[in-house]
């Protein structure tokens, strides 16, 4: 559907049409992606931080501040997430014997677990931007990255 049937409005001109329209679907497709990620009692930060530590497992130490660097929202509190992660035995976190001021963290087997009964998640995930083919999906990566600069 147009944007301009979605919020039955007017814009200003191009370029207010299209950041309205980025902002409305990037809110349609964060409350997809956060209604499936509620079935796994996880948080968007939550399940980033769990991606992240999964896909650095081989690392000798990983830091808050590396996971902060990495992460999509720069925003959150990265200490706190952990400490919930924490909490539900998806991660540990143990004294870094290089730098005793830096904790090191690392998923548990919990943690990969979980992630590794997330298919469907995954699946559903996938889906939310099936209506674009390959090559549409590639364009609006070049589109977004050309907009980030």
């Amino acid at each position: 559907m147009r944007i301009e049937e979605e919020l039955k409005g007017r814009f200003r001109n191009d370029n207010h049409k299209v950041l309205i329209n980025l902002l409305y679907t990037v809110n349609y497709l964060s409350y997809q992606f956060r209604q499936n990620l509620k079935e796994h009692c996880l948080t968007e930060p939550q399940y980033n931080v769990l991606r992240l530590l999964k896909g650095y497992r081989t690392e000798k130490s990983i830091s808050i501040g590396f996971i902060k660097e990495r992460m999509i929202d720069k925003n959150p509190d990265v200490s706190r997430i952990v400490d919930i992660l924490l909490i539900k035995g998806l991660l540990n976190r143990k004294e870094n014997p290089e730098d005793r001021r830096q904790k090191s963290i690392e998923i548990t087997d919990k943690g990969i677990d979980l992630l590794s009964e997330m298919i469907e998640f995954d699946k559903k995930t996938d889906n939310l931007l099936s209506a674009l083919k390959a090559e549409e999906l590639n364009e609006l990566n070049r589109l977004l990255d050309k907009i980030r600069g």
